[in-house]
């Protein structure tokens, strides 16, 4: 219900005017939350976005397989690969992914190499382990039916409580409000809500917020429309605030701090790393490792790497400990000068990586790699790194690959 229904006008009297339909929608909010002894009827009643977004929605979101099904296992794993991914790539992929492995219990049943496989280029790989993980609990837990409750859902290995609720709503109509960065920015926007957002303070504040705001008639509906007017409208950079349904009510709006909502408190620190690559060739093998640990790209296969922790030369390389252990057994080395080299951004790492193509006359020990045939290599999930390597190598160096 919205109490406001004056348009927005340009001018020093349309500011204010807009500043107090703003405030008066902002105290609307704020009564509603002191209503303790409010009927779950009236509540029902009091969602003053739900109208304005359902019928945006209705004539601005876009078609796209994951909606309109209420089919649990794709919902979730649209969610899993829209994590950190755009949508025009992650199309694509849920269209392969979904093919491939149709229900929960085909992909509980696939090779976990397999399923690296079809991610690469994902990034963000712990995704997939947790897929694989989730698939697995949902055959030994849940007899390889998806749970139909939010703590069963949130039970699931890799599911926190947006996707938690996104899978609830979408799939089940259960009153469940998502908050994702979408959410963040529209309601921080039209409330005026300057707590960061990335902190305990915040989080609770925008969960709270976000349930007292939920259509609970058609939560999943909602839910969509809210995330869909985010990603459409109320984008981070550059609004379309000129067209927007809440303009005479968004307090961002009216105190000129829509390019400074949300308030994040603090940034990742990001670190370099320097990573040494080298293709390894004897009598048309080469060799590969599966990275393990906790560390980036867990899972995934790569070259016979030496880390550094600066950038140093080849020269320099050739005389460390890692060249030797690398290398031992292998005769005579034939080096190439860098043939590939590039930056890769990660979330909280900037990876400096050089690659160099190795002839070796005997077969090195390289122990902690396999053995493989070279025309194989693009049978490994590998990273986008080393994936562009393998790009470069076939289109420049076609005899190497």
């Amino acid at each position: 219900m919205c109490i406001c229904k004056s348009s927005y006008k340009s001018g020093k009297n349309g500011s204010v005017q807009l500043l107090f339909c703003g405030a008066l929608f902002y105290l609307n909010y704020l009564c509603r939350l002191i209503m303790k002894k409010e009927s779950k009827e009236q509540r029902d009643r009091l969602s003053p976005l739900a109208a304005d977004l359902h019928r945006w929605y209705a004539e601005n979101h876009r078609v796209l397989p994951w909606r309109g099904i209420t089919d649990a296992y794709r919902i979730w794993i649209s969610e899993i690969i829209l994590q950190q991914t755009r949508v025009v790539q992650g199309f694509e992929y849920y269209n392969r992914f979904v093919a491939r492995f149709p229900d929960v219990r085909s992909l509980a049943a696939a090779d976990d190499d397999e399923v690296m496989k079809l991610w690469q280029g994902l990034g963000y790989y712990s995704r997939a382990r947790n897929l694989l993980t989730a698939a697995r609990q949902v055959v030994e837990r849940f007899g390889g039916e998806f749970p139909t409750t939010y703590e069963g859902i949130r039970s699931l290995q890799g599911i926190g409580d947006y996707t938690a609720a996104a899978i609830a709503s979408f799939a089940y109509g259960l009153p469940y409000a998502v908050v994702d960065g979408n959410v963040y920015r529209v309601l921080s926007r039209i409330y005026g809500i300057d707590v960061p957002i990335d902190t305990t303070e915040g989080k609770k504040l925008f969960a709270s917020l976000a349930d007292e705001l939920l259509d609970r008639h058609d939560p999943g509906g909602y839910n969509q429309a809210l995330m869909e007017f985010g990603a459409l409208y109320c984008v981070p950079r550059s609004p379309r605030c000129g067209g927007c349904i809440f303009a005479d009510r968004c307090m961002a709006l009216a105190t000129h701090r829509v390019e400074t909502l949300p308030v994040k408190q603090g940034r990742t620190e990001v670190k370099p790393r320097y990573f040494n690559y080298f293709y390894v060739r004897h009598g048309g093998d080469t060799w590969v490792r599966r990275r393990e640990g906790r560390d980036i790209w867990r899972n995934l296969y790569e070259l016979p790497l030496i880390e550094t922790a600066e950038e140093q030369s080849l020269e320099l390389l050739q005389q460390s400990e890692a060249w030797e252990e690398l290398f031992r057994g292998a005769g005579r080395v034939s080096v190439s000068s860098q043939v590939y080299g590039c930056k890769h951004v990660l979330s909280h790492r900037v990876i400096h990586a050089r690659f160099y193509v190795v002839e070796c006359e005997q077969a090195p020990e390289m122990r902690g790699y396999v053995r493989i045939e070279a025309d194989r290599l693009g049978d490994y999930a590998v990273s986008r790194l080393t994936e562009g390597f393998l790009e470069n190598l076939s289109v420049n160096y076609p005899s190497l690959f």
